[in-house]
């Protein structure tokens, strides 16, 4: 890539690097690139409304709606009151921290939820196998162990969900502190 000696393009280039990079992370955490790149470029503005994101990513106005409501979702982005306005602005969360707070105990949270639901319907499914007197030895051997296997899953559940409350209620940062912001430029 060739690189500019514009200082406005530099600094475009310097955005979106960052921009890119946390489009790529987030994707990695299952939510769309476009959404990624979305929320890169509002942490460096103060506040943008949806003409203002579709101006600067080249999407439609509706896509843009849809990801402002996903990361909405996590509550790494806020509609903000903007005096003089008819138009909606959006904030997007510049706290990393609260960021991987609010984005990770949603995610945590829904994991629970699904899986330990999962869990339970089967196990009661496997109950009625285990119960029943005309199934094969085997068969209730196998459901037993399946049973005992899935059982064994849900403490996991009960720790993410501990896990959970910890970083909402933000005792986990006594354990694992913010550090000090001691990087100088170079």
């Amino acid at each position: 890539m060739a690189h500019s000696n514009n200082p406005e393009h530099q600094l475009d280039e310097a955005k979106d690097i960052v921009i890119n990079a946390i489009g790529e992370t987030m994707d990695l955490y299952g939510i769309n690139r476009s959404v990624g790149n979305l929320f890169g470029t509002m942490l460096f503005e103060d506040s943008m409304t949806l003409d203002e994101m579709r101006e600067q990513l080249q999407m439609s106005k509706p896509s843009m709606s849809a990801g402002v409501k996903r990361l909405q979702e996590f509550d790494i982005v806020k509609q903000q009151f903007t005096r003089g306005s008819r138009k909606q602005h959006f904030i997007a969360e510049k706290d990393f921290f609260n960021f991987f707070s609010n984005f990770f105990t949603r995610k945590w949270r829904r994991e629970i939820v699904i899986n330990a639901e999962a869990v339970h319907d089967a196990v009661a499914i496997l109950n009625k196998i285990i119960n029943d007197e005309s199934t094969d030895a085997a068969i209730k051997t196998e459901a037993n162990e399946t049973k005992q296997q899935l059982i064994d899953t849900l403490p996991y559940y009960e720790w993410l969900d501990h896990l959970s409350d910890a970083l909402e209620s933000g005792e986990i940062f006594k354990y694992f502190p913010i550090p000090e912001n001691n990087y100088k430029e170079d």
